[in-house]
């Protein structure tokens, strides 16, 4: 690999470890806020045993399928960028490469967006959205760039 995919890969790396925290982040504190209310409503019940971030992903409750469902789809977008990068610096063609160069920019926009759903729906403080955002953001714009380059060295190649 050049120093540039390394760089890139890098980044792609770091994103995913961070998106990979976030989820366990997001799920444990999902998990704490609703054993509060159940040990809050069940006072003196000895029925209810407060759950755990396992139990959580097995059977999720209704009223955490929401953070459940985004914390997913954010982690599977968000590590499938370095995944798709890996497979683009490992390709077998160039065809192959811009393929999984442009597989690798789509997740990175889809982690985008939901980062903006997790932040909108008050999952996310503005810090912690600002500081992943913008890690998601800079991968588009190195993903862009390289789909620009292998875009027009095609058209170079054309004319």
């Amino acid at each position: 690999m050049s120093e540039i995919s390394d760089a890139i890969q890098a980044k792609c790396l770091a994103f995913g470890d961070r998106v990979i925290k976030l989820n366990d982040y997001l799920l444990e504190q999902a998990s704490l806020k609703y054993d509060v209310r159940c040990q809050k409503y069940n006072r003196g019940s000895k029925q209810h045993q407060p759950s755990d971030i396992s139990h959580h992903t097995s059977r999720v409750p209704v009223h955490l399928q929401a953070v459940a469902v985004l914390c997913n789809q954010l982690l599977r977008a968000g590590t499938s960028i370095g995944a798709n990068n890996a497979e683009a610096t490992g390709a077998i063609s160039k065809a192959d490469f811009k393929s999984k160069s442009y597989i690798a920019l789509k997740e990175a926009r889809e982690s985008l967006y939901w980062l903006e759903l997790l932040h909108r729906n008050n999952y996310l403080t503005d810090i912690h959205f600002d500081s992943l955002y913008a890690d998601a953001e800079e991968l588009v714009k190195v993903l862009t760039h390289r789909c620009k380059k292998l875009d027009e060295g095609e058209r170079d190649m054309k004319k």
